[in-house]
């Protein structure tokens, strides 16, 4: 056989094994776990920034898929709002699937604390204190769950959602967090006054909020979503000044 067409099989073989690699690397940021937590199984996923290195703290999310907050759900969020930024900006995200059908506001919560405390163990988040986001019913989710354990989060952020049950005691254990209230303007559902009735509330008592109506939006909010995710990580990095921007 003529060498150069050795070569060039050579070549295409380098060329292959580079893409598997390339691919592999891509995959490999988004790992799927398991866990047996407070008697139920949670799965769940986790986005690893770009050349993630175990020794080191990095900023944390947990978020949280709307709807039946099924693993569809989670692989939905983390496509749409938090995994190619969470990889370029060195995050790690953390999203969980309902555990038993159980929605995080509807007997799903009963995995916290636990399940914070064992990521925790199990990476290095800076401050060991998590953001902590979610889409429609994930957006309730999210109040819910840091309202519930407050000592673990930095800010909180619902595109869109609320408070489940609200309370001045559940508010006010959420008014040391930056709290940022997303909803579109053509939302079918009512989520708009109760929304506006909390970011008041919270501003009131001295926290940092933020409270967007996103123009010509419907529930599922594009202006957040690809590209434009880069506004929610804004948000998150605006935290360590305060949340002032």
């Amino acid at each position: 056989m003529p060498k150069s067409h050795l070569l060039k099989i050579g070549f295409k073989l380098v060329s292959a094994a580079t893409f598997v690699l390339a691919v592999n690397s891509v995959v490999a940021s988004v790992e799927e776990k398991s866990m047996q937590v407070a008697g139920v199984q949670v799965q769940y996923k986790v986005v690893l920034p770009d050349g993630y290195d175990a020794t080191k703290a990095y900023p944390a999310i947990l978020a949280f898929g709307g709807g039946p907050q099924t693993m569809n759900t989670v692989d939905g969020i983390l496509s749409r709002n938090f995994q190619v930024e969470a990889e370029r900006r060195g995050y790690i995200v953390v999203a969980p699937a309902a555990p038993n059908g159980m929605l995080f506001f509807q007997g799903g919560e009963q995995i916290f604390p636990e399940f914070l405390v064992a990521l925790l163990q199990s990476y290095h988040i800076v401050g060991g204190k998590f953001h902590i986001a979610g889409v429609s019913n994930g957006g309730i989710a999210a109040f819910h769950v840091a309202a519930a354990n407050p000592e673990y989060f930095l800010s909180v952020t619902a595109l869109p959602g609320y408070l489940w049950q609200p309370s001045d005691e559940k508010l006010l254990a959420l008014s040391h967090m930056c709290a940022y209230f997303y909803v579109g303007e053509n939302d079918e559902y009512r989520w708009h006054d109760e929304m506006r009735r909390e970011a008041e509330f919270l501003d009131a008592h001295g926290a940092v909020v933020k409270y967007s109506v996103e123009q010509g939006q419907p529930h599922r909010i594009e202006t957040l979503a690809g590209a434009n995710a880069s506004r929610l990580f804004d948000g998150f990095e605006a935290v360590q000044q305060g949340c002032t921007h």
